[in-house]
């Protein structure tokens, strides 16, 4: 009788989670079939990459002032960088240069060096101090200036607005199951991610809040993003 009991507990327990399941995949194929959403968030899209890449001409100048005067102006003010798109097709992330020519390498050096460090990289794969940093690029992070670029990416159909950061290709075997979820939109230059407690969100969170955004995604998210963006860049928190 218990045993009877016991079973049919676990059956109903399996009906519910694979009914959640169906629920999900029902939302998912809904989303990606409403054209008329597709169709607003590209034409915002566009509408923002080009008034981005206005801005993006004084701030160049601005930025290459700023690196002459600190004498930081060794190497390029851009910043070339492979990461993953949609479908999982690689493209290159454009951005102020914000760290030492040769970062990849002092990085290396730094976390071989540095036990804490490295067990931080490893959970988060960024560094709250990061060495690599320079004086303008702190100050052009802080406002989130180093992200401009990707404004390119969105008139290129590369990126979005909003969406999941784009991942490096290093990362997907840490992605796990999200990975499959997370490719099927367009990586953004903000997400849900970046305004809900960036800092301090492991990678493991990170990709699950990712899903939780694709899972969920509508205009009205994505306005309460942009909204939530502009606040923490005013607020100097940068995303």
């Amino acid at each position: 009788m218990n045993s009877n009991i016991v079973n049919n507990d676990v059956i109903l327990s399996n009906n519910i989670e694979l009914l959640k399941i169906s629920k999900k995949l029902k939302k998912q194929e809904k989303i990606q079939k409403n054209i008329g959403y597709h169709l607003v968030k590209r034409s915002m899209d566009i509408l923002g990459g080009i008034a981005g890449i206005v801005l993006l001409f004084p701030l160049t100048l601005i930025i290459m002032i700023a690196k002459f005067i600190t004498k930081e102006n060794d190497g390029p003010i851009f910043y070339e960088q492979l990461r993953i798109g949609k479908n999982g097709k690689q493209f290159r992330l454009y951005k102020y240069r914000s760290m030492v020519v040769n970062a990849d390498k002092k990085l290396e050096t730094y976390l071989e060096q540095n036990e804490e460090a490295k067990k931080e990289f490893q959970k988060y794969k960024k560094l709250r101090k990061d060495p690599r940093v320079t004086k303008v690029g702190n100050v052009i992070r802080r406002f989130s200036i180093d992200e401009f670029p990707q404004f390119i990416n969105v008139l290129k159909g590369e990126m979005s607005l909003v969406g999941p950061r784009p991942y490096l290709p290093k990362e997907q075997q840490d992605m796990e199951e999200s990975y499959e979820t997370i490719i099927t939109v367009k990586p953004g230059i903000t997400g849900y991610w970046q305004v809900n407690g960036r800092n301090d969100i492991d990678f493991k969170e990170r990709t699950q809040m990712d899903v939780e955004y694709i899972q969920n995604r509508s205009l009205w998210n994505d306005f309460k993003i942009v909204l939530k963006t502009v606040f923490k860049i005013f607020k100097k928190e940068g995303i």
